[in-house]
């Protein structure tokens, strides 16, 4: 099929290992294994001689039930048959299309969003229908609109929440009323929800949509917020044996099975979840304050200030397109960014806000100096 080269992965493909500062990353600062063992209180000789003793098999199938019963601990209606193990959230999003989506299905997707929520159902043929998330609407999907695309037999709608590259956070009334419009058209409603439970307000619990609807496919990964990107480990979470059924079969031809090592170091992770959340709260909660300070003390930056999640999509005055401005600040200064034209935006940038505090600091003093350096060669 063909298919958009996929701007923010071929981006950070090309110059991440060059960056000095690394603010791009959207990953909570990652964690080893032994970290990981330490935070939860696991006893590592135990788990190591426990584990080398396994025969590397393919293992279970359909994901080793304790990690299932992890990612039920997640949601509120969800069993452990109904968790579908994938090759990270981007396995798990590539696997819902390829299993629901045909040519000519109508289709609607948001952006800016993640690129694989637009270029996917386009390049499998779907009637494609993108509605464009605005900053004076919070970058919140306008619901009115979202009603008038969703005609009858519409196949799927697909949000993020919260949302990257913004950062914003759709309400439980919010997504209810998503529902609502998906149940009218008899849609499946795809939300990718990686970023989930990682909130600024003090109150945690984040909905699902595979809580509130029985079409709801909910996406997570322990990549984001749970600092385990090397496990290349997400879920697919609905309900409905047919739909469970259908992603199975499509599953053999391109999974078999996740990694036996991966699904048991998230399962431990997923048992001690409130000791990880925990620790991704404080760190984006905190290093969200010094983002937000930096936007503050320079005059020709602004933001939509993120409400979850671990990125913010950053604005700037001067006369730079976002990829030149992007690259130069990498060459220049070593502090690397993602440019807004990966997500369809100009004149901006994606700063992931979740890495150490260190790196946070030190790339936003570099990018102050690429700054000012603009304003000398008159780019204002």
């Amino acid at each position: 099929m063909k298919i958009e080269p996929f701007a923010v992965e071929e981006w950070m493909n090309a110059y991440e290992t060059q960056a000095r500062f690394n603010i791009a990353e959207t990953c909570v600062d990652s964690v080893s294994a032994a970290e990981l063992l330490e935070i939860c209180g696991e006893d590592p000789e135990a788990f190591w001689k426990e584990f080398s003793g396994r025969r590397l098999t393919y293992g279970d199938i359909e994901g080793a039930p304790a990690f299932r019963e992890g990612v039920c601990g997640l949601y509120r209606t969800l069993r452990p048959e109904e968790v579908i193990p994938t090759h990270g959230a981007a396995g798990a999003n590539h696997h819902v299309f390829y299993s629901l989506v045909e040519p000519g299905d109508r289709v609607i997707s948001i952006m800016p969003t993640y690129q694989q929520l637009v270029s996917i159902p386009e390049g499998y043929g779907a009637d494609l229908r993108v509605m464009r998330l605005l900053p004076e609407n919070g970058y919140l999907p306008d619901l009115e609109e979202l009603s008038r695309l969703a005609a009858a037999g519409t196949k799927m709608i697909c949000l993020n929440n919260p949302n990257n590259p913004a950062g914003a956070l759709m309400s439980g009334e919010y997504l209810r009323e998503a529902v609502r419009i998906a149940e009218r058209a008899g849609a499946w409603l795809l939300c990718d929800e990686v970023y989930r439970h990682l909130t600024q307000e003090e109150e945690p619990w984040c909905d699902s949509v595979a809580d509130l609807y029985e079409r709801g496919i909910s996406v997570g990964s322990m990549s984001k917020v749970f600092s385990l990107a090397g496990l290349r480990l997400g879920w697919i979470a609905s309900h409905g044996e047919d739909l469970r059924r259908k992603l199975l079969s499509h599953r053999d031809y391109t999974h078999i099975s996740c990694g036996m090592f991966d699904e048991s170091l998230a399962a431990i992770a997923l048992k001690n979840r409130d000791r990880l959340l925990a620790r991704s709260r404080r760190i984006v909660r905190e290093n969200l304050q010094l983002l937000d300070a930096w936007v503050q003390s320079e005059p020709r930056i602004r933001y939509f200030k993120p409400q979850a999640g671990t990125t913010a999509l950053v604005f700037y005055d001067y006369d730079l397109p976002s990829r030149e401005f992007a690259r130069r600040l990498l060459e220049e200064t070593g502090a690397f960014v993602v440019p807004g034209d990966c997500f369809g935006e100009e004149r901006c940038m994606r700063i992931g806000y979740a890495c150490d505090a260190k790196t946070l600091r030190e790339g936003l003093t570099a990018m102050s100096a690429f700054l000012r350096s603009l304003e000398t060669e008159g780019r204002v």
